[in-house]
């Protein structure tokens, strides 16, 4: 009763999955696919407005600072016996100042804010590059797991036939239980790696769906399965990781930060130089003769804060970016040489198939099929042999859907589109 619950649970699975692939689909390319995730990825258009952002500080750095403007009149006047006398008779002071920053802390602060959006603009090419691997990785991987689900589909039909025939000849008294049960339990089980498989893709549709921003199931249209454009690179080793070097938007980033590090020492010594406050002031009445007009100059005597914390904090900072743009330089090299391998030992394993393989072990399986029903095999030969293909068809596709992955990760590390 138990198998018998499972299996009829396995059923319903299988059942419910087909209307999803009834579904009004997207059939895109490769490069529908980058157009589309390319206008359509609200993560990208968020990242624009950061952009915006910077550019907006960028300007706000090279504002100057408004006049101040005070007003003084006299409130009560003892003579007149008048309220807020500003007449003849009466007392006002005006007196206007601005602030004239000195040591160039003006152009400090927007070479500043210019480096702070330039990695704004960096993080966005960062952002665009993680999620185009993202992108093409599951687009590829949407594509051979649905060559493993047509097989598993195609054998699951064939299968069920033969069950529903075996039944017959059970209830004829023509066969045993145990053969009956054991064609069930390879049903069970290839429907259980069906189920395996539909998840898989649900997951990989999901993400590829929310990368390009659309509602509908994903169909990836793919001329040619071998995908010769994806090969050895030609480039030497040692020229692909200066490549990265030279590419990598997340090591520039790092090299920014170095700069911006830099640019705030400049900024913070500066800043230990008094700035100047230029003023006018007219007094109609309180000064030493009627309508006085005087010129003021201030500014703050540096005598016990001369920044020197913010300097020396600045300092450090400088020091501290460059070890890790040191240490980046290094990851990004060791990255890429990791990625090589990979790349090397992908192609070798897909190398190592020969090019008949497939076809040839469909041949055997579609004989294997016609054999056992005429009798010509035992139910364990038929069985080892189809857990065999099914097995054999997963690994391949997979295998194929990780060579693709692992070239779009020499891209992703080198920071280059590699095979065009």
């Amino acid at each position: 009763m138990r198998l018998l619950l499972i299996f009829l649970i396995s059923t319903l699975l299988f059942l419910h999955a087909k209307p999803a692939q009834a579904q009004d689909s997207l059939h895109v390319t490769l490069r529908q696919a980058d157009s589309l995730f390319v206008k359509n990825n609200l993560l990208l258009l968020a990242e624009r407005f950061r952009i915006d952002a910077g550019q907006a500080q960028v300007l706000q750095a090279s504002l100057y600072d408004n006049p101040n403007v005070t007003l003084e009149v006299s409130s009560f006047n003892n003579e007149t016996r008048r309220v807020l006398d500003v007449g003849k008779q009466g007392e006002k002071i005006i007196s206007v100042q601005q602030l004239l920053y000195t040591a160039g802390k003006r152009n400090k602060r927007i070479a500043l804010a210019s480096e702070a959006a330039h990695l704004t603009e960096l993080e966005l090419l960062d952002l665009l590059r993680g999620l185009r691997f993202d992108l093409r990785s599951r687009f590829y991987s949407i594509y051979f797991q649905q060559l493993t689900l047509n097989r598993f589909n195609q054998q699951i039909a064939t299968l069920e036939t033969t069950v529903s025939a075996y039944e017959k000849q059970y209830e004829r008294n023509n066969i045993s239980l145990r053969e009956l049960l054991r064609l069930k339990a390879l049903l069970f089980q290839l429907n259980n790696d069906r189920t395996e498989i539909v998840f898989q893709l649900a997951d990989d549709q999901r993400a590829l769906r929310t990368l390009l921003s659309v509602d509908q199931p994903i169909q990836p249209l793919v001329r040619d399965a071998t995908l010769p454009r994806y090969h050895l690179p030609t480039q030497p080793d040692d020229t692909l990781q200066q490549m990265a070097l030279r590419n990598r938007p997340d090591l520039k980033a790092s090299e920014s930060l170095i700069r911006q590090a830099e640019l705030n020492y400049n900024l913070q010594k500066a800043l230990a130089v008094p700035d100047l406050r230029v003023g006018g002031t007219y007094d109609q009445a309180g000064s030493y003769i009627q309508n006085y007009v005087g010129l003021s100059v201030s500014a703050d005597i540096p005598v016990f804060n001369r920044n020197q914390g913010a300097i020396r904090a600045a300092r450090s900072q400088i020091n501290y970016q460059s070890q890790l743009q040191r240490q980046k330089a290094v990851q990004v090299g060791n990255e890429v040489a990791t990625s090589l391998q990979k790349v090397r030992e992908v192609e070798r394993r897909v190398q190592s198939i020969e090019r008949s393989f497939t076809d040839q072990f469909d041949e055997l399986n579609r004989g294997v099929i016609i054999s056992f029903q005429k009798g010509n095999l035992t139910l364990i030969e038929f069985v080892d042999l189809i857990e065999s293909y099914n097995d054999s068809i997963r690994q391949l596709n997979r295998l194929k859907a990780d060579r693709i992955s692992a070239y779009e990760e020499l891209n992703y590390l080198v920071g280059d589109d590699l095979f065009r």
